[in-house]
């Protein structure tokens, strides 16, 4: 009875699982609800079932009882599939949500990972994430680490970085392993220097860095060449207490051997025993690998026969053979490298794919192509080893050193008919040696069927370079396809390959078919990586804006271009302010004005005056007084009458004031007309003191208002009760009447 129960409960599952599929496509009800049916409800599971068999054995009972847990996990598992299938097949909505409401109280962490993994899109993943948490989900470590890894992964990096400097926030704590995670990301972007920072960063905010995180920061600097940051950072690793493990060292003596630092690589080995690591395999075959890459082949065979000679674990095994023989390929070794072949045999190691290649790439480069075809053959034959990718990239690659192209394009041919992919590294040698012989339609084909089958993204296959693909961008840059070339680049971008010289080309190629923005935002991802662009990818990228009147984004690349420490010649930075003041945008053309005072650049006494002028009209009066200031203390000026003149103008007889008087205390000559016309304003708009201030001035240089000007001061001063100036007013006029009498009839 008991089994008839428990197939008709399996029976009734099948169907409820088709069920629920179809549903999720043709309901707008939520299908998984049907998961929560009575009969599968996880109160109705072991315990009850084992309460209606009561005459079963304790060890039957026990059984159940772990069929039971079984059972609440395979439902656990079944409800996260779900979810998941659930989202992947609708848009993020209301409606999703109102789906998706009731179930929240059953997720467990195990469910909500479980979903975040099989969610395909990294924002539905967050938008869940964000959800549940809305609805009163506590996430924990676990999940944390789960959304910030599912972020990284595919390069939305900003978020994953908001997410975890947020966790304090929400309850979880920091620790180690989320930095790791998201410097490992960045580093596989490419971004370098957002790598450091971020372990900066997380120094600072109290984490302590682990074996781990110093394993992983050692990784992404000696990527980049940084060997000394990493001897400085291995010091302050045994000063904070953290022990170096086997991997330390396997890193950092990998590392330097890579950098062409074998010695030191040495001596890491010998710093390895006093610190109590005992060098394993991958460490011999590292120091092997590295001797042979400076060309110490012998050597390397000697520390390989050393090995040997310990005995114990340390037995060289295919790595250790296929290293040395890659080694004496690339030392024109052939003879010793078949030797060494032959002696792998015999010790009882199979050759796997890459010792074939390594072997079939040094036979191509010593144009020992019958051998090549013997060794193919016997393999084939025997079944031993089929031909791959590498294979094939390395045979086109022969062919096309030979200048046999057309048969490399042939062999091409013959991947699809064994049914093997080509890869990155397969087209970039047909499309590189295609435009080498001048035949760029050919190679345009070639880079459309790339772009098309994305597969510079796969992560199968070898890291893209970009130099190889760079005789093609550059064609299409030149031949008005620098949208191709861009698509084709951010390919490339996405398996964190760069090259200076590409951003380069495809920023010239936007500007010159007038995208100048498309060309800034290049430009910004350079920076990003730690790339300088030259004094020419900044200056057509300014012209370019200029010549699309957006003189705001000219300013934003000028300023980038200064943090550069390249200069721009004065008549780009005229150009760039000329373009602002046109445009109403006299802020960003007063911060052109004092980059150029900071670089000592000529000025414009024209350009000058209008950026002052402009700054008044604006209400900046406070900057605009600054900026003149600036001037007139580096040895420059602007036309002060035009200004005063333009205020007045406006009716803005208090700014002209300020300008009138530094124009006095630096001996600049103003016309009588100007300051009366000034001090009459002032008195009308009840400034009587701002007017005496600068009647007092002009005395104090020598000259006169004029008697118009006086009167109307008078009159205001003595209104303010102002008498001992009003006083002092009236017996200037007095003089002024006097020499108006004898010398001046204006004064009359």
């Amino acid at each position: 009875m008991f089994l008839r129960h428990h197939h008709r409960i399996h029976n009734r599952l099948i169907f409820t699982r088709f069920k629920l599929l179809f549903l999720s496509y043709h309901s707008s009800v939520s299908p998984l609800s049907l998961l929560f049916t009575p009969e599968y409800h996880p109160k109705a599971g072991g315990a009850e079932l084992i309460a209606q068999h009561q005459g079963k054995s304790e060890a039957e009972a026990e059984e159940q009882r772990d069929q039971g847990c079984n059972n609440r996990s395979r439902r656990k598992r079944r409800l996260s599939l779900a979810i998941s299938q659930l989202i992947n097949s609708r848009p993020w909505s209301r409606d999703l949500e109102n789906s998706l409401h009731p179930h929240t109280s059953a997720l467990s962490t195990t469910a909500v990972v479980e979903i975040l993994e099989r969610v395909k899109l990294p924002s539905k993943s967050l938008q869940f994430f964000k959800w549940v948490q809305d609805k009163r989900f506590s996430h924990n470590d676990k999940t944390y680490f789960k959304m910030i890894e599912v972020l990284g992964r595919s390069r939305n990096l900003n978020a994953a970085r908001n997410l975890l400097m947020g966790m304090p926030s929400h309850g979880v704590q920091w620790e180690d392993r989320f930095f790791n995670s998201l410097m490992r990301s960045y580093a596989n972007a490419g971004l370098f220097q957002e790598s450091i920072k971020l372990f900066q960063k997380m120094k600072e905010l109290g984490v302590s860095p682990s074996v781990y995180t110093f394993n992983t920061i050692f990784s992404i600097l000696l990527r980049r060449g940084r060997t000394n940051m990493v001897r400085g950072l291995y010091d302050e690793m045994l000063r904070s207490g953290v022990s170096p493990d086997v991997f330390t060292f396997n890193i950092l003596i990998r590392g330097f051997c890579l950098n062409s630092m074998v010695d030191e690589g040495f001596r890491l080995f010998n710093e390895m025993v006093k610190q109590g690591c005992t060098p394993d395999m991958v460490t011999y075959n590292t120091l092997i690998d590295g001797l042979c890459r400076s060309g110490k082949v012998a050597k390397g065979h000697n520390l390989m026969r050393a090995m040997r000679r310990k005995g114990g674990e340390l037995i060289p095994n295919v790595v250790s053979y296929t290293t040395l023989i890659r080694g004496y390929c690339e030392n024109q070794s052939i003879g010793n490298a078949l030797e060494l072949f032959d002696e792998m045999v015999e010790q009882g190691l199979n050759p796997n794919e890459i010792t074939y290649n390594t072997l079939i790439q040094g036979l191509c480069e010593a144009r020992k192509l019958d051998k090549i075809k013997e060794i193919l053959k016997d393999v084939m034959d025997s079944g031993s080893f089929k031909p791959d990718t590498c294979t094939f990239n390395t045979l086109i690659n022969a062919h096309c050193n030979a200048g046999k192209l057309n048969e490399a394009v042939m062999i091409f041919g013959k991947l699809s008919e064994l049914g093997v992919q080509p890869d990155s590294a397969t087209y970039s040698v047909l499309i590189r040696n295609l435009c080498v012989r001048g035949e760029f339609q050919k190679a345009e084909e070639f880079a459309d069927e790339v772009i098309r089958s994305k597969v510079l993204i796969q992560p199968e296959g070898c890291v893209p370079l970009v130099a190889s693909y760079n005789p093609v961008l550059e064609y299409f840059c030149q031949n008005g396809k620098a949208e191709k070339a861009e698509r084709l680049f951010r390919q490339l971008l996405k398996r964190g390959t760069q090259d200076p010289c590409t951003f380069r080309t495809l920023i010239l190629g936007q500007c010159k078919e007038g995208r100048p923005e498309a060309g800034y935002e290049l430009l910004v991802l350079m920076l990003r990586r730690d790339f300088v662009p030259d004094l020419e990818t900044y200056s057509t990228l300014i012209n370019g804006f200029i010549k699309k009147d957006d003189p705001v984004c000219a300013h934003k690349t000028l300023e980038k271009m200064l943090k550069s420490e390249h200069v721009p010649r004065a008549s780009t930075f005229h150009q760039i302010c000329s373009a602002l003041v046109a445009a109403g945008n006299v802020v960003d053309a007063a911060s052109v004005m004092r980059m150029m005072i900071d670089k000592k650049i000529r000025q414009n006494i024209n350009l000058s005056t209008d950026v002052v002028a402009g700054l008044f009209a604006k209400g900046h009066g406070h900057d605009a007084v600054e900026v003149v200031r600036a001037l007139y203390d580096s040895g420059y000026s602007v036309k002060l009458e035009s200004i005063v003149d333009f205020l007045i103008c406006k009716s803005k007889f208090s700014e002209a004031q300020v300008i009138l008087m530094f124009g006095l205390n630096h001996d600049h000559e103003f016309g009588r007309e100007v300051c009366g016309r000034v001090i009459t304003g002032l008195c009308k708009n009840a400034k009587a003191e701002e007017a005496f201030s600068l009647f007092y001035e002009i005395i104090e240089n020598g000259e006169l208002s004029s008697m118009t000007s006086m009167k109307h001061l008078a009159i205001s001063l003595e209104i303010q009760e102002k008498s001992n100036e009003a006083a002092f007013v009236s017996k200037r006029m007095v003089r002024g009447y006097v020499t108006a009498a004898n010398d001046d009839p204006k004064y009359k």
